[in-house]
């Protein structure tokens, strides 16, 4: 017996994949990227916005393009990828838009970037500009594909942008800037007191914010200056810097002169207790 209710109902249309609803988490990161924009734009030209794989989906690209911006993120490893269909045209109806479907099989050396082979582990780096069926628009995609030679066990990275003129070395390069930006926060978090602080108005809460952010700029600017942090440790900067001060404040309270014991590193390394990394 047939199912009178098989296929699409009468007089559907296509949806229109552009248009889509955003969810409270994106409005509120559309805002916050629109009041930077409004910051910065005028001396520094933004033109790409960097996330991980939370926005790696259609309405978080429509909401990105809504700002003006490329978006870079990731896709699951096992998304659906189809390459352009380069067949002839049939003559009827909408012209075919989906070609093979993207798999390491079907990638070929003129998809290769980059090949290298690391102890057991070889990487190969693939660039194609191919169809998502959830995506109105054409995606640029970078494959990473690592094998490890003595047990044959495979891993797969898809990165994506919208900008379909970039290159997969500047692509994976953008990518791994936003690490060093959860790196900044994790600083101002456990050492610069961004979670810490217990102020509750706008413009408390903002200084606060803003002076524990500038600390992880400045002392990133003061790491290189500091003898015998070298690790990039803020806590070895910090250990450091306490054990100068109260060192001088001993020797202050002692009546003696600064001077004399300045010049002796010896005192300032047995007051570091706390150091992660040892001088060298």
């Amino acid at each position: 017996m047939s199912n009178k209710n098989t296929g699409r109902p009468k007089g559907s249309k296509n949806k229109n994949l552009a248009e889509v609803n955003l969810s409270p988490f994106l409005l509120q990161l559309k805002g916050c990227i629109l009041g930077t924009l409004r910051l910065i734009a005028l001396k520094i030209k933004i033109t790409y916005f960097v996330y991980d794989g939370a926005l790696g989906n259609n309405a978080a690209l429509q909401m990105i393009k809504q700002t003006g911006l490329h978006i870079i993120s990731k896709l699951r490893h096992d998304s659906e990828l189809y390459f352009p269909y380069k067949g002839e045209y049939s003559g009827k109806g909408k012209p075919r838009k989906y070609g093979e479907k993207v798999t390491l099989e079907s990638l070929t050396d003129e998809h290769l970037c980059e090949e290298k082979t690391e102890g057991n582990i070889r990487t190969r780096i693939y660039q194609v500009q191919v169809w998502h069926k959830k995506f109105p628009n054409m995606l640029n995609i970078v494959i990473i594909v690592r094998v490890n030679l003595s047990n044959g066990k495979i891993s797969k990275v898809l990165l994506f942008s919208s900008d379909l003129g970039l290159s997969h070395d500047n692509l994976i390069d953008y990518y791994k800037l936003r690490f060093q930006i959860e790196f900044n926060f994790r600083d101002a978090k456990q050492y610069w007191g961004l979670e810490d602080f217990m102020n509750i108005k706008k413009d408390q809460v903002n200084n606060a914010a803003s002076f524990s952010l500038f600390m992880v700029t400045f002392s990133q600017i003061l790491l290189p200056k500091v003898e015998g942090v070298k690790s990039g440790s803020m806590q070895d900067l910090k250990t450091s810097c306490r054990a100068h001060k109260l060192t001088l404040r001993v020797i202050n309270s002692l009546g003696l002169n600064p001077d004399d014991f300045l010049n002796n590193d010896d005192l300032f390394q047995a007051a570091e207790i706390g150091r992660i990394h040892a001088r060298k």
